[in-house]
Formats: structure tokens, C-alpha cells, sequence
């Protein structure tokens, strides 16, 4: 008897166990991505540690960049293996890059933001930069995209001193006009409680590192490279879901954007052994 319940209790764990592998191997992705499926386009050397990325308006056909190291904004269609940058600053560590209206907007880990004329960027002389200081709270910070249809702009704090980061993260808004200038909009908040009940994940400590909005769904797509997790939060920043991100795959995830089509595209930076990448997750309708 005693032998015929332990094998019972051994069929009911393999079951189980074989329901739960089952249950989390169809969990891909957000609807319309498969994360386990991408195309991946090799960095050259100048962007082994590429950080965030952008498009002007949704269009594919030419990728904005940055790296953490210097002060220059780099430009190229996905899968070309020569690159072209335009310098714009001093070294220093760059985090993330938007486009909007006439405007490349250039994120620093401190917080300082760089508007620089969209039109001088792509010719590579560059004289008209402006630079904006004490805007974002004292902080560390990785994440901006840019709304273009509403012209405002979005910051996410990784570090703050103010933020519990097991509970909330605090991010910012900002209007931009049609001279580069740079003004207060607004804030919002995070709430990581709800991530870590969605990713099962006890006591996170959330840090992002990049944001970006659907344009097909209009929800916030938050990415985090030290918690190695993809955050979908609605047009209200309440959090809906959180997918782990496989690190064979994503090396140090550091930026996202999404083009017209809806298609996604995540970056990370390289190290000795592995160049910087960025993959690209088409959108597929009704998945």
C-alpha cells in the first residue's frame, strides 16, 4: 500500500511538473512577439556597447544609437555592417538616445539632456545643441523615449535616492519645442509590487533600463537589464505583465524602440567575447 501511494505521489508530480514546463513554454511573449524568435543584427566594434535606440517617426530604414562611452549619436539601417555617428559631446555616460519633431534628444546617466537639430546630426556637422541641466532629479538614469504624435517626452529613473525601488520607480515627462527647448510636464510612477507578483520574483528590486510605447497597442513596454525582464504596463502605467528574458539571449538588454509596423526591437551591449546586437521581433497579427 505504502509502496503504491509513493508511486502515486510520484505520477502526480511528474504530471504536474510536466503541466507547469508546459504551461510556462507557451508563454513566449507579448501577444504579436515571439521573444524566443528573433533576427539578430550584429554591432560593429563601435557599438560593442550600444545602449539605447530609436527610430524618427516609426521609420525602419534608419536606426539611431548611442553608446555608454562617448559623446556621439550614431545612425545606420538595421544590418549594415559600417555605421555613421556624428559627434555631439564629451565622454561620458550615455544612456539612452530619442527622436522628436526636429530633434535627436540624448540622455545622460545623470540626467542631463542634450536636444541636438535632427537635420545637422544626419549631414555630421552639428552646431546647434542645446544642453539641460537639474530637469530630472539627482539619479541614475537609463530610460527616454520619445511620443511623438503628443511631442512629450518620457524618463525613467534607475536609481533614485526618493524611490523605494521594491515598491514604485518614478518617471517623468517633459514637452519639447520646436526649437529643442525642454520643460517640465509632469510624473508618474511605476508600481514594482506588481511586477514582482506578475513575475514571481519575491522582494525585486526593480531597475529599468529602457522604455518604449507601442504604437499598435499604445501600452508601455519597460526593459530591465539587471532583473533581465520585459515589464507591459497600459497607456496608465498599471502594470499587466512581466516576461523573464532568457540571458543567452539577452546579453545586457539596454534599449528598445518599435517601428510603425509594430515590430520590436531590443539592443544589448556586447562584452569580450560577444559583439553588441540588436534583435528584431516582428509583430505577427493574432498570435
Amino acid at each position: 500500500m505504502k509502496t503504491a501511494t509513493l508511486l502515486s505521489l510520484l505520477l502526480i508530480g511528474v504530471i504536474g511538473s510536466s503541466c507547469s514546463q508546459t504551461k510556462n513554454s507557451s508563454v513566449k511573449g507579448p501577444a504579436g512577439y515571439d521573444l524566443s524568435k528573433p533576427v539578430k543584427y550584429s554591432m560593429p566594434a563601435e557599438l560593442l556597447e550600444i545602449s539605447g535606440i530609436a527610430f524618427n517617426n516609426g521609420d525602419n530604414s534608419r536606426i539611431y544609437a548611442e553608446q555608454d562611452e562617448d559623446g556621439e549619436i550614431f545612425y545606420f539601417r538595421p544590418g549594415d555592417k559600417k555605421v555613421s555617428y556624428t559627434k555631439f559631446g564629451k565622454h561620458g555616460d550615455y544612456e539612452d538616445v530619442a527622436i522628436i519633431g526636429s530633434r535627436a534628444v540624448m540622455l545622460r546617466s545623470d540626467g542631463k539632456l542634450y536636444s541636438l537639430a535632427l537635420n545637422q546630426v544626419n549631414s555630421g556637422k552639428l552646431t546647434d545643441i542645446k544642453e539641460f541641466n537639474g530637469l530630472l532629479p539627482k539619479g541614475e538614469y537609463e530610460g527616454l523615449h520619445a511620443d511623438q504624435p503628443a511631442n512629450k517626452l518620457y524618463a525613467l529613473c534607475k536609481q533614485c535616492p526618493g524611490d523605494k525601488h521594491d515598491k514604485e520607480c518614478s518617471g517623468f515627462i517633459f514637452n519639447v519645442s520646436a526649437d529643442g527647448s525642454i520643460s517640465k510636464a509632469g510624473n508618474f510612477k511605476v508600481d514594482v509590487r506588481r511586477i514582482s507578483e506578475l513575475s514571481g520574483k519575491k522582494k525585486l528590486k526593480f531597475h529599468p533600463s529602457a522604455l518604449a510605447k507601442n504604437p499598435l497597442t499604445k501600452q508601455w513596454y519597460i526593459l530591465s537589464s539587471v532583473n533581465k525582464l520585459l515589464v507591459v504596463a497600459d497607456e496608465s502605467w498599471n502594470v499587466q505583465q512581466a516576461y523573464p528574458l532568457d540571458p543567452g539571449r539577452f546579453l545586457q538588454p539596454e534599449g528598445i524602440a518599435f517601428d510603425k509596423q509594430g515590430n520590436l526591437y531590443i539592443s544589448n551591449e556586447g562584452d569580450p567575447l560577444s559583439n553588441g546586437d540588436i534583435l528584431l521581433f516582428k509583430y505577427t497579427k493574432g498570435k
